[in-house]
């Protein structure tokens, strides 16, 4: 199938099954659901053979001082964030996220 047929059969533009294919946007549930509609598979057809990771909460709280108010490094992160345009703003914290999963 192509990308421009899958797209027509999803409702969108063909440049946005792209951008899904790139990685370059991110898939949502709802139009995963609609992909998988259009390709006549179940949803959990591409999630097959990755294995599922247990949360571990703790080991990312470990770092994280009890009072971040009272934290300066922590406060001086806050102020700077919230300086930053917003749509920057969300490209930055896609970045945390990233890069905290990989630590």
């Amino acid at each position: 199938m192509t990308q421009q047929r899958l797209a027509e059969l999803v409702g969108i533009k063909f440049q946005q099954i792209q951008k899904y294919e790139t990685g370059a946007n991110r898939v949502s549930a709802s139009r995963l659901w609609d992909i998988a509609f259009a390709l006549n598979v179940d949803v959990a057809h591409f999630f097959e053979g990755l294995e599922a990771e247990k949360p571990q909460p703790e080991k990312a709280l470990d770092n994280i001082p009890a009072d971040l108010s009272g934290d300066k490094e922590a406060m001086d992160l806050i102020r700077s964030y919230y300086a930053i345009p917003e749509n920057q703003r969300r490209r930055l914290f896609e970045l945390a996220r990233v890069l905290s999963d990989v630590a």
